[in-house]
């Protein structure tokens, strides 16, 4: 997928070929689908040979900011496998396809598209790329760029630790993730203009929003949750956190800093070098180092953006607003911004092309909403992640759990991470990783000597940072198509920057369990 910038105006591209790229000569990734599609497979035979299992639930209060809350988790020791009249276990194969309404495995895209999870994320991407295809299409957003690239001639450095903090504060404190996309349109240009890459782009919004999310203090949709389940005060342990989210936040932004100073020196070495050779072109296109207007009514589109983040950050944190307002904040960002780009004759807008670019910034996100819908389908494969109906999944859950008993309190808590780490492919969800592990691993972690407040640290390094490679990821898909890199490409780079996360992860997992944290 290519997302095009053609007087202001999205353009979207599909080449033959495009979604295969060679790691040599000799080989060939699949695309994300066809990896997704053989998950989907493996997911589809260990309906096979995997027995249904179900756990019972029970509701819990807990308090959140001085207000009483209700939560349903799993009872401990409740859980129990499907049997038959006989009294055998039942292992129940998906169908190839199923003509009622039920799960079948080629009904898995449409089963995923219609997920009540699904189509929200879905929904928010549509809206807001279509949104902000209505802003690049007045021009503000160029003529912008290119005033702040005049500005930031010889202080370019000064561009990464700014965003890369503002980017990981978003996710420490009101667990941005999502909201990150429009940004990663709006840097990708701007990096390559400045002799960066596009890898930078997306390293400075979401993969910095994800290590704010990891290792937040006051995150209410990880660590608010998963401390309310696990029975301990709602933001406690704030300052072991805070000291987590600099120290993640100082050690993502450096190896950022040192690979832009590589990629400045040789861009050559950028996994997306040839990819960039678009926003290369489009940027002498509209030639950067030339004159270029910039009068009142692009200020009064940008100052709608601003107002927006504004509200969007306002919104977040004092109202609780989600996905669905967000999308509409943005909307309404969008009609604004091209009702000024039409009063104006930004671009030589007029009122249908509010309607075109609306539709050409949705198109530009298709991709990334499919891969969403085939995410959830993978769930719908293995009978969805309700703990009270038997499926497949959480007779997984259960396993896995009782391996980890047994073990010392420093092995075990490494291992509720790795758990974590690798249950985040399945479950994206910060909220829901949450609710489905954090009512097993909390008592789970009594039993191994691990304190509860050190699993739910165990719990939020392993939901964050895989999602930095994860291709069930909606969020990094949509990342990657904006900015024209190839998931297999993007894997290839960032391997060694997860590797190091990770070794600090498990660091900080054993440091928590020395000092009974």
């Amino acid at each position: 997928m290519h997302i095009k910038f053609n007087g202001g105006k999205l353009e979207y591209e599909q080449k033959k070929g495009d979604g295969l790229k060679s790691f040599n000569k000799g080989f060939q990734v699949p695309d994300t689908y066809i990896i997704i599609f053989f998950v989907v497979v493996i997911a589809a035979v260990m309906t096979f040979l995997v027995p249904k299992g179900y756990y019972e639930t029970q509701d819990v209060t807990y308090m959140m900011n001085g207000v009483e809350k209700t939560r349903t988790v799993i009872k401990d020791g409740s859980f129990q496998y499907l049997r038959d009249d006989a009294g055998k276990v039942v292992t129940e194969g998906v169908a190839l396809f199923s003509g009622d309404g039920g799960t079948g495995f080629f009904n898995y895209m449409y089963n995923g598209i219609v997920n009540s999870s699904a189509i929200e994320i879905i929904a928010f991407l549509m809206i807001v790329g279509g949104a902000f295809g209505i802003m690049i299409r007045t021009g503000a957003i160029e003529a912008g760029l290119i005033g702040l690239i005049r500005k930031a001639e010889g202080a370019e450095k000064l561009l990464i630790p700014v965003l890369f903090v503002l980017f990981s504060l978003g996710g420490a404190v009101f667990g941005m993730g999502e909201e990150a996309l429009p940004f990663t349109m709006i840097l990708c240009p701007l990096f390559v203009a400045v002799g960066y890459d596009t890898v930078i782009a997306v390293l400075v919004t979401y993969v910095a929003t994800q290590i704010g999310f990891g290792s937040s203090w006051m995150n209410p949709f990880s660590v608010g949750i998963a401390q309310g389940i696990a029975g301990i005060d709602v933001f406690s342990g704030a300052g072991f956190r805070m000291v987590m989210w600099v120290v993640f936040t100082a050690l993502g932004c450096g190896m950022t800093i040192f690979y832009a100073a590589k990629v400045k020196k040789n861009p050559r070495i950028s996994v997306a070098y040839e990819s960039d050779q678009y926003f290369r072109d489009q940027n002498e296109k509209t030639g950067i180092d030339e004159g270029h207007a910039f009068g009142i009514g692009h200020v009064l589109v940008l100052l709608t953006l601003a107002a927006t983040v504004i509200w969007v950050v306002w919104g977040v944190m004092t109202k609780g607003y989600y996905m669905p307002e967000i999308a509409t904040q943005f909307f309404i960002m969008g009609i604004v911004s091209g009702v000024i780009g039409v009063i104006f004759k930004l671009n030589d807008m007029k009122l249908n092309d509010i309607a075109s670019s609306f539709k050409d910034g949705a198109k530009d996100l298709i991709g990334a909403a499919l891969v969403v819908a085939m995410a959830q389908g993978i769930m719908q494969v293995l009978g969805g992640s309700d703990p009270t109906t038997p499926t497949v999944i959480n007779t997984i859950m259960y396993n896995i759990a009782n391996a980890l008993s047994g073990v010392s309190g420093a092995v075990a808590a490494v291992l509720m991470y790795l758990f974590q780490s690798v249950f985040n492919f399945f479950v994206v969800s910060g909220t829901g990783q949450a609710a489905i592990t954090m009512p097993i691993m909390a008592p789970l972690s009594d039993l191994l000597g691990v304190t509860r407040q050190t699993s739910v640290v165990a719990f939020q390094l392993g939901d964050a940072f895989t999602n930095l490679i994860v291709p069930t990821s909606g969020c990094l898909i949509g990342s990657l198509a904006i900015a024209k890199i190839e998931w297999s490409n993007w894997i290839k780079f960032m391997w060694k920057f997860l590797g190091v996360l990770m070794i600090g992860a498990i660091i900080t997992v054993l440091i928590a369990v020395g000092i009974g944290f």
